[in-house]
């Protein structure tokens, strides 16, 4: 996805056999990522724009990440699709650009398959094509007022991504007549042996069947008169997710923008069946993924190993994400997040693990209440902290400075979880980055939970109850946070287990 500005041209056309890496090897490390509010444990370009992850597939014991890419400024323009790959979600290594602009138009989101049956012709059964699935966007004929000037292309690599060709026949799917038609997401499906593809038309998501990633059949649509439209669907994703009662449902993931829980961009989702052909939902409520501001466009892991359903997004938020104060890159991804299902009391939600293990930790202490409840000095710039606490207490958690404040807190008497970060640090570089609080409401019990928080350079993501309640947000200190404060009206575990953690780009 990006913004319907309109504005730029088409400023060249990139053969796309002719890849030049615009970043250099990590061993160029050092002398980067040290940059005042780098993100150390989170994925970022080396330099210039970023947005929506794209084409996120496992293959060959390395985890894909495609990505929207500007690589001429550190605002939005000319879409190309990055590369980067990893063995653990955690350790990146840059790759070449995968996908330029061409005469078709600037290259948008979209999705990645290991065509492991040959289905396509493009690859062999020793050499699979990993095919990707992406949006057209012909600023020519946005300019000239046409509606149908996104349509969907596909390109294929033999070499594990390195080089791709684009289909000579692109489009694949041709517009009808719809303005906002974007953002594939295609998927094997097993019951009906064959690809689906999902991607949205402004305020509903279409669906598609095909043989061979090729010719595609439209079969339904959903969401008209379901879930939230306070602004464009984009980015969607389909998925089933077993329930911890061993139910099977179907997911259905879409990013909205604006119309968040908490202002501009946010994902919502819905759970439902899918036959194949129709994906259907009684759900009545609107269900949200995070309820930060910087979690928006995510979607999930092709083929990841164990049939795990891993989810990756982008960390900001469209209201302020080109005026954001780093330099000379704009964006991170968030952690990678493991998803599982429950259901309680007949209603399913989502629960979210983030991915991360020891090989991050640089190291640990344990703390007790005492210590941490008049403000502890700690290294939290960059850190994972987690402890317990009883649902039903009022409890806050600070990260702070001298001056700012960044400040978590679970009020108890309203069953609200609220983020406060208006004197969190650099704010004034948009009203619309902290024009006031965060509010999620819960059922509020008396229940010992888990608090997790990961607080590197410019984000802090929060996971209450084993990630139930999920906040994501950017924080810009003007100084690292150096001070940890939690109090509690209720109990809280013996422990509260602070670890500092290592930068994945300068301590491997």
């Amino acid at each position: 996805m990006r913004p319907l500005l309109g504005l730029l041209a088409l400023l060249f056309v990139a053969p796309i056999a002719c890849i030049e890496p615009l970043i250099k090897a990590d061993t160029d490390s050092l002398k980067t990522y040290s940059e005042p509010f780098r993100p150390q444990f989170h994925f970022s370009p080396k330099a210039h724009w970023m947005n929506d992850p794209n084409g996120l597939v496992f293959q060959g014991g390395r985890y894909h990440l495609f990505y929207q890419y500007y690589p001429d400024s550190t605002v939005w323009g000319p879409m190309h699709w990055g590369h980067a790959t990893s063995k653990d979600l955690l350790y990146w290594t840059h790759q070449p650009i995968a996908l330029y602009p061409d005469s078709l138009g600037y290259i948008f989101s979209g999705s990645a398959v290991m065509d492991y049956q040959n289905t396509s012709g493009f690859g062999t059964e020793e050499h699979p094509a990993m095919v990707a699935v992406y949006t057209y966007h012909n600023m020519e004929g946005e300019r000239s007022g046409r509606n149908d000037y996104q349509t969907q292309g596909i390109a294929y690599s033999v070499d594990q991504g390195q080089t791709w060709e684009k289909y000579i026949g692109n489009p694949v799917i041709d517009n009808p007549g719809i303005k906002d038609f974007r953002d594939p997401k295609v998927f094997w499906h097993e019951s009906s042996q064959s690809w689906i593809l999902v991607l949205v038309a402004g305020d509903h998501a279409r669906f598609y069947r095909s043989d061979n990633l090729i010719d595609w059949t439209f079969l339904s649509s959903f969401g008209q008169d379901f879930g939230a439209h306070g602004g464009v669907w984009e980015c969607p994703d389909l998925y089933p997710l077993s329930t911890d009662q061993g139910e099977q449902k179907w997911v259905l993931s879409v990013s909205i923008n604006p119309g968040g829980p908490n202002g501009g961009s946010a994902t919502q989702y819905f759970v439902g069946d899918f036959d194949g052909t129709q994906f259907t939902s009684d759900q009545k409520d609107i269900k949200w993924l995070d309820y930060g501001r910087d979690n928006y466009a995510g979607v999930t892991y092709n083929d990841a190993p164990d049939d795990q359903r891993i989810l990756l997004g982008w960390m900001s938020n469209w209201d302020y994400a080109q005026v954001t104060p780093t330099m000379p890159w704009r964006s991170a991804m968030t952690l990678a997040k493991r998803l599982d299902m429950k259901v309680e009391n007949s209603d399913y939600y989502i629960v979210q693990h983030p991915v991360w293990d020891s090989t991050l930790i640089k190291h640990s202490s344990t703390l007790n209440i005492a210590e941490v409840n008049d403000g502890l000095i700690l290294p939290v710039s960059k850190s994972h902290i987690e402890f317990e606490v009883d649902l039903g207490a009022n409890t806050t958690l600070e990260l702070f400075n001298s001056n700012e404040r960044f400040i978590f807190s679970i009020d108890a008497d309203n069953a609200q979880m609220i983020i406060d970060r208006r004197g969190s640090g650099a704010v004034d570089f948009s009203e619309q980055f902290s024009p006031g609080i965060q509010v999620k409401n819960y059922t509020p019990e008396q229940r010992m939970t888990k608090v997790e928080v990961f607080s590197d350079a410019s984000s802090i993501e929060i996971f209450v109850d084993s990630g139930r309640h999920v906040f994501t947000n950017q924080v810009f200190p003007t100084q690292p946070y150096t001070h940890l404060k939690i109090t509690t009206e209720g109990l809280i575990s013996d422990k509260i287990i602070f670890s500092e953690l290592k930068s994945i780009w300068n301590e491997q």
